[in-house]
């Protein structure tokens, strides 16, 4: 990088020092959320949303939960006007909603906005003008007593134009660049105006403080909040109202840590969108308090149909990793992370364990109306025994042995690996299925019949290499007695070392699944599933598959 000494800081921080917010450990309750989706995020969209699209947005934002939203800019444009009245004539805005309306401290555009609202059950009128060095100095070319007088100027409008409408109108005024201004003016401003409203706890003002644009490390904002704080007159009738962006990459850390600072309110977009690097993301400070055992007041159980609307209403994508709702963030690729998920999951189903702990999971997907299947184990080349085992479990209800996940796990990275691609649920089921279970070549098994006497004598009809062959043999048991049988037939020596069962649950109750392990003469162990109705079939299934798999390999070597 080269001409760093061209840049120097462009915030002012707070005159004396305030930091009684850096004890706090964590916030106690949600803010007020205000929305502004429909304005200040509709304005940054390449192709601004039509009137039914801000229409079935609105109504999604409602659902959400939101009590307040922005629905846009009335004097800014037709589409933002109509959209104003449209909600407002078609009576859309639910008795527990307030919608807000922007409007510079401009008398045409206030009576214009004014006229937007006409009828409307109740409204926030949200004045503003910019109040940095930079705009003052390069865009107004007024000096700090103008810029004033063009606050308190629009804060009087609005009080008469309230009065002489007689609407439930409640106001709220930005210093808009307030992280750009030094704090004493920002302060003498927002004060002007109060003086003007005079609000009381019973009818207070919104004291709007953005991060128009973000110039510092975010315990600066907070340090510059907790002053205004501390200073703002009738401050027991102000509602300290945050509207971050996010340049630096810190709107949530500007928000969490002023919330700290002295905050009641919050202005941002669901997934952070908005001008430039967008707004704070409201969807990421919602659930990082819920993952914290707070209740945000919003409700994203159905987060993938939240997505769908926004992705489709505003032609924006929602990142891969974004926090909490993007398609990666749950998914464990590495075989470490999925092995402690698994093993985190099992914990929770064994104990009596109301809290959430599992590792590398912040939140369970669940809640957010994610599925463990398809969206925490992703098998690819870098996946792991506990993660694949875990993925079978899970989906298809096959609890593969310990001692065996390690092979499969190597089977199923192998296709990855030369696949160079990640393996869906059912192709990992096909790995498994094609290597292990009801392996019938070279011997395919036809009947089995067994009965008493001196032990269990077996009977196997077997299609051997397209030939029927009847088996028999004698043991302690039936899978003992089939064992016997083969050797004696086939000539194979081997020791059955694993012997496992359980019933499918997954799919069809009636399924049992068997797996045998045999240790071969060459050293290696082999392994076979039996999948079928019946559990003994199965287990002779298992066995079978396991001495195909062993004869397979001899006769590789045997070619070789």
């Amino acid at each position: 990088m080269r001409h760093a000494e061209k840049y120097k800081p462009m915030y002012f921080p707070a005159p004396e020092p305030c930091f009684d917010w850096v004890v706090k450990d964590h916030i106690e309750k949600p803010p007020i959320w205000c929305s502004v989706d429909l304005r200040d995020g509709n304005q940054a969209l390449i192709i601004p949303m039509s009137l039914e699209e801000k229409i079935e947005f609105f109504k999604l934002l409602v659902k959400v939960g939101f009590k307040e939203i922005e629905v846009g800019f009335p004097a800014a444009s037709e589409t933002e006007f109509e959209f104003c009245r449209t909600l407002i004539e078609q009576n859309l805005i639910p008795d527990d909603v307030t919608i807000q309306v922007l409007t510079q401290a401009r008398e045409h555009i206030i009576k214009k906005t004014f006229e937007a609202i006409k009828g409307v059950k109740q409204a926030v009128v949200h004045l503003y003008n910019s109040t940095s060095v930079a705009q003052r100095q390069q865009v107004f070319r007024k000096d700090p007593e103008e810029i004033i007088q063009i606050a308190v100027d629009g804060a009087k409008l609005l009080k008469e134009l309230t009065e002489e409408d007689g609407g439930n109108y409640r106001f709220e005024y930005s210093p808009e660049s307030f992280t750009g201004t030094e704090m004493p003016f920002a302060l003498e401003i927002c004060n002007a105006v109060l003086d003007v409203w005079k609000p009381t706890k019973d009818w207070p003002t919104i004291i709007n403080l953005p991060v128009t644009v973000s110039h510092s490390m975010a315990h600066i904002y907070a340090s510059q909040i907790e002053y205004m704080h501390k200073h703002l007159k009738y401050r027991d009738g102000v509602v300290l109202s945050l509207h971050p962006h996010n340049d630096r990459g810190t709107g949530v850390a500007d928000t969490e840590l002023a919330l700290l600072a002295g905050a009641d309110r919050v202005e941002g977009t669901l997934f952070g969108n908005g001008e430039r690097t967008g707004n704070v993301d409201i969807i990421t400070l919602a659930l990082n308090m819920y993952s914290h055992g707070i209740e945000p007041g919003l409700d994203f159980t159905d987060l993938p149909s939240i997505i769908e609307v926004y992705e489709r209403v505003t032609r924006m994508k929602v990142y891969d990793r974004a926090p909490y709702a993007g398609k990666l963030v749950f998914a464990a690729f590495s075989g470490s992370h999925q092995d402690a998920i698994a093993k985190g999951m099992l914990w929770r189903e064994t104990h009596d364990n109301e809290k959430w702990t599992v590792p590398y999971l912040a939140i369970d997907p669940k809640d957010l109306g994610r599925e463990y299947e398809a969206d925490v184990i992703r098998i690819n080349s870098q996946s792991g025994k506990g993660g694949i085992g875990y993925l079978l479990d899970q989906t298809y209800g096959i609890r593969i042995p310990p001692k065996m996940r390690e092979e499969v796990g190597y089977k199923v990275k192998s296709v990855s690996d030369h696949g160079h691609k990640e393996l869906q649920p059912e192709e990992v089921l096909d790995v498994f299925r094609h290597e292990y279970v009801n392996i019938a070549d070279p011997i395919e098994l036809l009947e089995v019949h067994f009965k008493q006497d001196h032990g269990i004598l077996t009977e196997l009809l077997v299609n051997e290499n397209g030939e029927h062959k009847t088996y028999s043999g004698r043991g302690n048991g039936r899978l003992d007695a089939v064992s016997n049988a083969i050797k004696k037939n086939m000539n194979f020596n081997y020791t059955i070392s694993t012997y496992e069962e359980h019933a499918l649950n997954v799919g069809s109750n009636s399924k049992a699944c068997s797996y045998v392990a045999i240790d071969g003469d060459d050293g290696v162990t082999y392994w076979g599933v039996g999948i079928d109705d019946d559990i003994i079939n199965s287990s002779v299934l298992a066995l079978i598959s396991a001495v195909n798999r062993y004869g397979s390999d001899t006769t590789e070597e045997l070619e070789d």
